[in-house]
């Protein structure tokens, strides 16, 4: 299965890689500017977006986009990943490191770091929601707990319709599906690599910055003092300067 994606412009390639509660919509304000001197290739991974799921699949998110970059042509590229799309970009540039000039991981989990006490308790009251069938009120709950104080109207109305497209996709496959997750080995990944963090997002993704940190051959790392879990949704400018 392909993918949905969308490629625009030309230059250097680099890809765009979305956040759990999101899809490549994301992206629309620094795909307008990067276009110009790069190749952007944004992905909605299967179950976001344009890209469906089906009950009983058996895929892998990692070896989606990578067999997508192979079906592109793309040999080097360089890899943001938020959030949840970080910790796919840390698959990939284990599994095929000499694949990625640079990284950009935004506020992403990784492997051997526990959840911290008040992310566990966000994650059981979405599955509680659900479970009632409260798609909305899970909704208002993931606005609410994933964009960070500087996001306006619109960037708010934004992942509540993201966030409400991942359900309706989600929920139809039901729960017999299977995403194999490579392991992530911080210590292969030769490429360069920026760890952006947000002082109003949970602990456990600065605490999975430090991790990374401590392991990572070549690694920069910025806290954000305005940003939540989305910075380029809460200040797309400033954070178009932040992936460049």
């Amino acid at each position: 299965m392909t993918i949905s994606h969308a490629v625009v412009g030309d230059g250097p390639a680099v890809l765009l890689v979305h956040a759990g509660v999101a899809d490549a919509r994301m992206w629309a304000r620094q795909v307008a500017d990067l276009q110009q001197d790069h190749r952007v290739i944004t992905v909605d991974l299967r179950g976001y977006g344009e890209t469906p799921l089906e009950a009983g699949a058996k895929y892998s998110d990692a070896g989606d986009v990578l067999a997508l970059l192979d079906e592109l042509g793309v040999d080097s590229v360089q890899a943001v990943g938020a959030s949840f799309g970080g910790y796919v970009v840390q698959q990939m540039a284990s599994r095929a490191p000499e694949r990625f000039s640079r990284l950009v991981l935004i506020c992403a989990p990784t492997d051997n770091v526990e959840p911290t006490e008040d992310l566990r308790a966000v994650w059981a009251e979405e599955n509680k929601l659900i479970e009632a069938a409260d798609v909305d009120g899970a909704t208002d709950l993931m606005v609410r707990s994933w964009i960070g104080p500087d996001a306006d109207d619109d960037a708010r109305e934004l992942l509540r319709t993201m966030q409400k497209r991942a359900y309706e996709l989600q929920l139809a496959a039901g729960d017999d599906v299977e995403n194999e997750e490579y392991a992530v080995e911080p210590e292969k990944i030769s490429a360069p690599v920026r760890l952006i963090t947000g002082a109003h997002d949970f602990q456990f993704f600065a605490n999975c910055a430090t991790y990374l940190a401590e392991r990572l051959p070549d690694v920069e790392r910025i806290d954000l003092p305005w940003a939540g879990h989305l910075p380029t949704l809460e200040r797309p400018d400033e954070a178009l300067r932040l992936i460049l």
